[in-house]
């Protein structure tokens, strides 16, 4: 197998990843279960919003050419014949000197006009008898929500590929979608490389450190909206994780190791890809940390392997790995979105290739900052938890100064965006 990595630029790795095909499936499913997921139908309105007019307010329902006249000196009296609520209709037709008191979101009477507000009405009881009084002319339609003012039937509210977020959810509910049509989810297979792994229940030992990637990632897997499915560790064995992972992608969608993918003596992924007859999309990236993910295809399927090193496997799978799952759930806009922003801190390392500090946002005097989260080394963890946006810092630069402008990566913002925006 031909090990020279040649280097390529972050951008054209992550075009050879979104170039490979990729299948999206159907599955109807309660509403009630639809939180988060990718709608795969589009939302319209099977009727009118609201579906007739209605009062905004409480007050009476009238004619208002019956108030023509009405002023403080002469006012318009109304005998009232009825009350409605929300959910009740009038009992028959309003005529003219009449008034129906009527409850916020309540039908409009047939034949009333207008509402006047309860607070300019005036109201007495005479033998029994209810009644009103008004002392100013009202227009017509005054204080009716009209009936499809908010939304005719037919119109079209939520387009294929949105998430359902509480918005839409109730949009759902509105309408009548009691089922609602979602893409399936894609099902993530996670293996974690390396003898050197210990289950986080399991005490230290000399020359062995906990599995900490294997749950990163498999948060990862979910926060992108994907099934996430967990084999376990893989020992540094050929035969055992050849027949391990050729097993897993019987059962996944998409496969991630991490660990294993450079060209040491126990990297034992370039060797499976090449049994596997896999297609190596690459192998090297110029960028900093992560340079030796790899990405291969085989029958239809993508496998990530991923750095063992914490904070290179987390860049790793935003950068790769969550743009394509977003295009498997037909996401309009699959890609993480960039902003620009100012270098809250010096950064006196330079950067040979383009380099993906963990950071977080902050906003201060109406300029948006970005601060490294912690130590800057491919092998730590520590920073990983205050993470919200990956800054990058562009290759060939001697280092940054405080207050440089940098683009950053926002991975926690679910609009997305149509393309990847990052410059060079």
């Amino acid at each position: 197998m031909n090990l020279h990595r040649k280097p390529i630029p972050v951008g054209e790795a992550i075009q050879r990843v979104m170039n490979v095909p990729s299948s999206t499936k159907i599955e109807k499913i309660p509403l009630e279960q639809a939180d988060e997921r990718i709608l795969a139908q589009e939302v319209a309105a099977t009727h009118a919003i609201p579906p007739f007019d209605k009062s905004p307010y409480d007050g009476f329902a009238i004619k208002a050419e019956d108030t023509a006249h009405a002023t403080k000196e002469d006012p318009m009296t109304f005998r009232v014949t009825e009350e409605i609520g929300a959910g009740h209709r009038a009992s028959k037709p309003l005529q003219s000197g009449e008034a129906v008191r009527i409850m916020t979101g309540a039908e409009i009477p047939e034949g009333a006009t207008c509402v006047a507000m309860f607070e300019i009405c005036h109201t007495h009881e005479q033998d029994g008898q209810s009644y009103m009084t008004i002392k100013r002319e009202m227009q017509p339609d005054q204080n009716i929500i009209k009936k499809a003012s908010e939304t005719k039937e037919g119109t079209p509210l939520v387009s294929s590929g949105t998430a359902v977020n509480p918005g839409v959810k109730a949009l759902l509910a509105t309408f009548g979608y009691s089922e609602v049509e979602v893409y399936k989810k894609p099902v993530v297979g996670v293996f974690a490389t390396g003898t050197e792994l210990l289950d986080i229940d399991q005490p230290l030992e000399p020359g062995k450190i906990r599995n900490s990637n294997a749950y990163m990632v498999l948060s990862q897997v979910n926060r992108s909206g994907a099934e996430a499915k967990y084999f376990g560790k893989l020992a540094d064995d050929f035969d055992t994780c050849y027949k391990a992972i050729t097993e897993a992608l019987q059962k996944v969608d998409v496969l991630i190791t991490t660990g294993g993918v450079s060209v040491g003596d126990y990297d034992l992924m370039p060797l499976i890809y090449e049994k596997l007859g896999a297609e190596v999309l690459f192998n090297k990236i110029g960028m900093r940390p992560g340079s030796v993910t790899t990405v291969a295809h085989a029958n239809g399927q993508l496998l990530f392997g991923l750095s063992g090193n914490p904070s290179a496997c987390y860049v790793g799978f935003e950068l790769y790995t969550y743009p394509y799952l977003q295009k498997m759930l037909d996401r309009k806009n699959p890609y993480h979105p960039v902003i620009d922003a100012a270098l809250g801190t010096d950064f006196g390392k330079p950067n040979p290739f383009t380099r993906f500090i963990r950071g977080y946002i902050s906003y201060e005097e109406g300029k948006v900052v970005v601060y490294p989260a912690g130590m800057d080394k491919s092998a730590v963890v520590t920073s990983l938890a205050k993470t919200n946006v990956l800054i990058v810092l562009k290759g060939g630069t001697r280092g940054y100064q405080k207050g440089e402008g940098v683009q950053a990566i926002l991975l926690e913002d679910e609009t997305g965006s149509e393309e990847f925006l990052l410059e060079g």
